[in-house]
């Protein structure tokens, strides 16, 4: 009997697959795919998840149901979890119920709480975010989580719901973005850190670790700018130099869409909601004084298997 798990993350812009082979306390990855499905699109601030975009979640899990399936997976062992769009989505016990009608997919739903622990876990695991307290820092396309802790434990949690699908349907009305709209945007996390700011005063973290979408984006646009290539699968754990993220900034914020498009290292997937996302990080290392990036390429469903591993 095959003793693989598979790990779904289903998060507002993207589904993520991971076939993982556990080995003692370590695990071997057999498959892994993101696959867009942008179920936040058009309803997220509205709380709905619209049939459009239920259809590209069922085509996209239909997929991975194949996967599964090819690599022996079996159902007890695939975990698939709900984020942000699936969370506050009024209709998330009608879109979760059609999908495991179609797909025998069983969607746990998790709260903010939960999904920033498991982050939190799969980060540490993909990075050595070393003894002093650290800015843990990841931009879904429904929410962001920020956790403050070291190797070994957490100081502090918060999820919030600003994530980049939100940002771009409420502030993202030109391309590219405009001054007044990009001071409008700064506002709002103002208003909506306000507890970020507390712990931060209060846990002085030295430096900002990154997970998901923008971040990995970022390490292969450093990658590229300095070797022309992608980075190595293999690795994990990178360093984006403060200079070499704002002068991806600034190429970001001052094109359009193909502009950006033109970027090496860009993918179609993350274009657009960089854009906000980058203001985001902007935003947290000027106003917390914080002067060192550092990313790591696990996150939640890499926490998940940590986790279940630890069992």
């Amino acid at each position: 009997m095959s003793s693989r798990l598979g790990i779904i993350d289903l998060g507002t812009n993207t589904f993520h697959l991971l076939i993982a082979e556990p080995n003692g306390a370590h695990f071997k990855t057999v498959f892994h795919e993101s696959r867009p499905a942008r179920i936040g699109l058009g309803g997220i601030n509205k709380r709905i998840i619209t049939p459009e975009a239920q259809d590209r979640a069922l085509a996209v899990l239909s997929y991975f149901r194949e996967k599964l399936d090819s690599f022996e997976v079996m159902p007890e062992k695939t975990f698939a979890f709900g984020t942000s769009a699936v969370r506050n989505a009024e209709n998330r016990q009608a879109f979760c119920s059609e999908i495991f009608e179609k797909t025998n997919i069983e969607v746990t739903i998790i709260d903010g709480n939960r999904e920033a622990e498991y982050i939190y876990h799969g980060v540490r695991h993909g990075a050595d975010i070393g003894e002093g307290p650290s800015l843990i820092m990841d931009i879904g396309g429904g929410s962001v989580e920020f956790i403050i802790g070291n190797r070994s434990q957490i100081f502090w949690k918060q999820s919030f719901e600003i994530g980049g699908q939100r940002l771009m349907e409420k502030f993202m009305r030109n391309d590219p973005l405009s001054q007044a709209d990009r001071r409008s945007l700064y506002n709002h996390f103002d208003e909506n850190l306000i507890p970020l700011a507390n712990a931060v005063h209060q846990y002085a973290p030295e430096k900002l670790v990154g997970s998901s979408g923008t971040f990995d984006t970022l390490v292969d646009i450093d990658f590229h700018h300095r070797t022309g290539d992608w980075p190595p699968a293999s690795e994990t754990d990178f360093n984006i130099p403060l200079e070499e993220f704002y002068r991806a900034y600034a190429l970001i914020l001052s094109g359009n869409h193909d502009e950006r498009m033109a970027i090496p290292g860009m993918i179609e997937l993350r274009v657009d909601m960089i854009v906000v996302a980058v203001c985001l990080i902007d935003y947290v290392l000027k106003t917390h004084g914080i002067g060192q990036i550092q990313v790591s390429k696990y996150a939640l469903k890499e926490g998940v298997l940590a986790e279940l591993m630890a069992r």
